[in-house]
């Protein structure tokens, strides 16, 4: 079977070919400018207003509250995309197109008005990229076809990678400097160079908190608490994706009792026809077999 059965829909309307052009541009207008773009733009500013300094400047980029805050607010819009596409579509690729999404708009933003505009360096500004982590989310639906399980395994491998794949991007930041001597990290001295009206203070205090109990390893005590919230926020989003979202039809039983069916592909299987009958109460397979004892007798 195709992944959207596109073919047999437009065979199966009998459209004329101009009806068939039209169909196949109203799909690019919706699909590429409004559906994705509509994406990234919301997601964006979705992110922005929930994590947004600790994913902008790279003195922000803390070793506590970066490796919380992110991952929780990253897996948010893939969770309600995820349940749209796999529940409608049984397309894997929920995750990615939103991070991806997002990506995009955090570049925009980043050339035209921090860089281009307000002339800070590329690097100062630089996001951090899950797309490998959203490839994860999306392969474990793939393979375990369960929003359960993905919210256990796939969710909390979304949380846990984030930092290994980000210290390839970001590690030369972390180190040391003696500037007048005074010990700093790089990223600290970038930090005092371009001076904004609200610079990161607190991460100077967190440094020597608590979490250095835990024998100094705040990155994965952090990480291990972002994998743990982010599966609860990841199975309430895909709970508000399934409240928006929600496709149903009412079907006639073989007794022909009419009965509501929820969360149905918007292409049904002939194997859920079969199974559950059709709006008229005769599943495909029987209805061709009727047409052919009727040809036969004949």
């Amino acid at each position: 079977m195709a992944l959207f059965r596109t073919a047999e829909i437009i065979k199966a309307s009998k459209l004329p070919p101009e009806g068939v052009r039209l169909s196949r541009m109203i799909d690019a207008v919706y699909f590429l400018p409004i559906a994705y773009l509509g994406v990234f733009a919301t997601f964006h500013m979705h992110f922005d207003l929930l994590a947004g300094d600790w994913d902008f400047w790279i003195d922000w980029k803390d070793r506590q509250f970066w490796v919380t805050v992110t991952p929780i607010v990253e897996v948010m819009y893939p969770g309600a995309i995820m349940y749209y596409f796999w529940t409608f579509y049984r397309q894997p690729f929920g995750a990615t197109l939103s991070i991806t999404g997002l990506l995009v708009g955090k570049w925009i933003t980043i050339v035209f008005a921090w860089y281009w505009w307000a002339n800070f360096p590329a690097n100062f500004v630089m996001p951090a990229s899950m797309v490998s982590s959203a490839l994860i989310l999306d392969a474990t639906l793939l393979l375990t076809r369960s929003w359960m399980l993905t919210a256990i395994f796939g969710v909390w491998a979304f949380a846990m990678m984030f930092n290994p794949t980000q210290y390839a991007i970001f590690g030369y930041s972390h180190q040391p400097v003696v500037i007048d001597g005074q010990l700093m990290s790089l990223a600290d001295y970038m930090g005092f160079t371009f001076v904004r009206t609200g610079t990161p203070e607190y991460i100077r205090i967190i440094e020597v908190g608590s979490l250095r109990t835990f024998g100094g390893h705040t990155v994965w005590i952090s990480a291990f608490f972002s994998a743990f919230v982010s599966m609860l926020v990841f199975t309430i989003w895909w709970q508000i994706g399934h409240f928006v979202g929600q496709s149903f039809f009412w079907v006639k039983g073989k007794r022909g009792v009419m009965s509501r069916m929820n969360d149905t592909m918007i292409v049904g299987t002939d194997e859920f026809a079969q199974r559950h009958g059709t709006p008229d109460g005769i599943a495909p397979g029987a209805r061709v077999a009727a047409r052919t004892a009727a040809t036969t007798i004949s």
